[in-house]
């Protein structure tokens, strides 16, 4: 399920800037945090959906948005959004580039992601020398959103981001 998203010209920019701070190649735009971004009344109202119920780094994202937003001179009101709930489909398709470069798999559509965390298909590729011929290790990697993944071919050990739907 898509969910709208609105996001104002002028602080496009700046939102692109913030990172998050768990996968910092990433920004929050890019995660597909950023639900809706709009100036009202010369405020900023930014509009974020954690990436799962309790997400520990909501609320340092919170603080580097208003703190970006204030670099720039807008005051800003961050509001949590619950719903719709978001999902990795959310990930822009730089996001996803930009996590393998940084060795990390990007997520997979939610049948090949049950088959690859189930051990029942090599669907994940190697982030460094892009084999399929790869092994859950763990269920759970450096995040609760990520599996630990190593290749048998070069041998490297490597996150898998969770797919979420």
């Amino acid at each position: 399920m898509e969910a709208t998203v609105f996001i104002e010209d002028s602080l496009r920019k700046i939102l692109a800037s913030v990172s998050d701070p768990e996968i910092p190649v990433l920004s929050i735009m890019d995660m597909g945090v950023v639900r809706e971004a709009k100036l009202e009344n010369g405020i900023a109202k930014i509009k974020i959906t954690p990436t799962y119920s309790g997400c520990p780094a909501m609320d340092v994202i919170g603080d580097d948005i208003k703190s970006a937003l204030k670099n720039e001179g807008f005051d800003s009101k961050i509001e949590l959004v619950l719903s719709p709930a978001w999902t990795t489909d959310w990930i822009t398709e730089k996001g996803r580039k930009d996590l393998e470069a940084y060795g990390i798999a990007a997520p997979l559509d939610a049948d090949s992601d049950k088959a690859a965390l189930l051990g029942n298909k090599r669907v994940v590729k190697c982030t460094n020398c892009g084999s399929q011929n790869t092994k859950m290790v763990s269920q759970f990697g450096s995040t609760a959103c990520k599996a630990l993944f190593q290749c048998e071919d070069c041998l490297e050990p490597f996150d898998y981001f969770k797919c979420l739907k």
